[in-house]
Order: structure tokens, then sequence, then C-alpha cells
């Protein structure tokens, strides 16, 4: 069964690799009530590399204030986070 893409979200996170990154990233998610579907994560040259596939059925604040909570959380981290919804990421990427 496909899932509906109106409640998925990408989030990426780069940036110098150091402990604690999913951690924080997990704990942001679920304070917000956000579901990690699916994670990837890699290590190259001493760079971070984060890609997850998440739900937002259930969050419980807005997209924006979420987005904005991961945002600071980037900048705490030294972090870089970029936030999107799933179906715009894909119409992005279709040619």
């Amino acid at each position: 069964m496909e899932e509906n893409n109106s409640n998925q979200i990408i989030i990426t996170v780069t940036g110098k690799d150091k402990v604690g990154i999913v951690s924080a990233v997990s704990k942001c998610l679920a304070k917000n009530q956000v579901n990690i579907e699916d994670i990837k994560q890699t290590i190259m040259q001493d760079n971070f590399v984060m890609i997850m596939l998440c739900n937002i059925e259930k969050m419980i604040v807005s997209f924006k204030e979420f987005k904005e909570d991961l945002l600071n959380l980037g900048e705490e981290l030294g972090m870089e986070i970029w936030v999107q919804k799933k179906d715009i990421f894909d119409k992005m990427h279709t040619i």
C-alpha cells in the first residue's frame, strides 16, 4: 500500500561528524510526534550525512513551527538541516 505523500517529509542533515547528532534530531522528532519511517546515514571523510523519511500525520505543531524547531537545532549542533514535504520533493525530481 502506497503512503500518502502529503503526510511525509524528507529531512536531510549534514555537517562535521560528532557524537549525539542522531539522538538530538530524533528527540526533536519525538517531541513533536513525528514518526521516522526510513533513515539512512553515512560518514564521508569526517562529514556526517543523514536522510530521513518521516510521517507528520500526528504532528502536534504546525509544519512551519516544526521546521523552525529543526533549523534552530541545526544551528545549535553546527549542522545544516533541510526539511521538505515529500510531495514537493518528488515533483522537483521528476523529469
